[in-house]
């Protein structure tokens, strides 16, 4: 269905020359959506996929442990669209107090990701409502420290923005004049709350464009844009732990998500976007499932192989558990949390080293980082560094 411009072109002077800005209409598109059978059935697929995601997570026997480590790899996954080079390792080395490999503003950057995801969270429990005051917070907390921390954190910006190109004369794409945010922004919050609008997946894939659109703040749009898919699923009871992200499919089809986008502004194809979405949604929920289902067959394998060891499995087993949480760790980090000795701790290590289930990952003599090998590797997977 071709529908034409989707908003208005504004003439606005920016960096000292004149642009074209461009002004979203309001959501929801108009005419609506058109379901055609074939995204019908693609619909029906994908909140399938996010139902059996959903059913996973309540059978898990830590629910928090599964989300500690899916959070941290979209906040790698997120940053790194963003130009960031940090790895899943690097991030936990940073957690832990250690050097990590990359860049620290890379790292930074990403641990900036998880606290702005998890006061986001955070606050949907409280009872807080998904509205552009939480937005701003989760901007506020993303740009807290290090890249962007002079870009008005937390506010909506009131300078013209750009994408693409090295100063708004040539660029890509240019969002709406700065007067024109708060209005666009408070059309936005009222459609998230409307009744009668469609499902929340369909919902959700029409918000992230809007919201990409205006461009609301001077850096970090991306990654808030990004989160807010997760935000609102999560919101409208969909999932019960937000688990849904969809930065690693949006990574891997990076070109064909800005073509879209494009269209979707430029022609009114709502459709084309749609059927990409919630492709995405599928692929990346059914993925979800695989790798729960391979963590638990691999805490289970590695379990019993602690659980044979004899006389020295019990300590073993609660440093095992405590690898599980958190998967790297130093001795004396491990000792606090087990609450056990640093020389029973060493030892409990020295047996899961034995049995090739953590690994040394600093080489030092002291200060040594102990890795669970293999659940690391499972988290990393996709998150490498282009």
């Amino acid at each position: 269905m071709r529908r034409g411009l989707t908003g208005q072109y504004r003439i606005t002077a920016a960096g000292g020359e004149t642009v074209r800005a461009f002004v979203p209409l309001p959501l929801p598109p108009k005419p609506p959506v058109e379901l055609s059978p074939e995204r019908q059935r693609r619909l029906e697929h994908a909140l399938l996929a996010v139902g059996r995601l959903d059913a996973i997570t309540a059978l898990l026997p830590d629910p928090d442990l599964f989300l500690y480590a899916y959070v941290r790899r979209e906040a790698v996954l997120s940053s790194q669209i963003e130009g960031t080079q940090s790895s899943v390792s690097d991030l936990l080395l940073f957690e832990l107090e250690q050097a990590p490999g990359a860049p620290l503003d890379d790292v930074v950057e990403v641990s900036n990701y998880v606290a702005a995801l998890e006061h986001g969270l955070a606050r949907l429990r409280d009872g807080f409502p998904l509205c552009n005051r939480l937005l701003r917070e989760i901007h506020a907390r993303l740009l807290a420290r290090g890249r962007g921390a002079e870009k008005q954190p937390g506010e909506f910006r009131r300078t013209q923005n750009w994408i693409g190109g090295t100063r708004p004369g040539n660029a890509h794409f240019v969002p709406p004049p700065p007067e024109e945010v708060e209005p666009a922004m408070a059309d936005l919050e009222r459609f998230l709350h409307e009744s009668g609008a469609p499902g929340t997946l369909l919902k959700a894939a029409l918000a992230h464009v809007q919201f990409e659109t205006i461009h609301p703040f001077l850096d970090g749009n991306g990654r808030v844009g990004r989160l807010l898919i997760a935000l609102m699923l999560h919101h409208d009871g969909v999932l019960r732990q937000p688990l849904l992200y969809l930065s690693l499919y949006f990574k891997r089809h990076r070109q064909e998500y800005y073509r879209l986008l494009d269209l979707v502004r430029q022609q009114g194809d709502w459709e084309a976007w749609l059927d990409f979405f919630l492709e995405g949604v599928a692929e990346t929920a059914a993925s979800a499932v695989t790798t729960a289902h391979r963590l638990l067959e691999l805490f289970d394998e590695d379990h019993a192989r602690v659980a044979a060891l004899g006389r020295s499995a019990p300590n073993a087993l609660r440093v095992f558990e405590a690898f599980r949480a958190r998967p790297l760790a130093t001795v004396g980090s491990l000792a606090e949390r087990t609450h056990t000795s640093f020389p029973t701790a060493a030892r409990a290590v020295e047996a899961l080293v034995q049995l090739d289930i953590v690994r040394e990952v600093t080489g030092r003599k002291r200060e040594r980082v102990f890795a669970y090998r293999r659940y690391l590797d499972i988290l990393n997977e996709g998150t490498e560094p282009e």
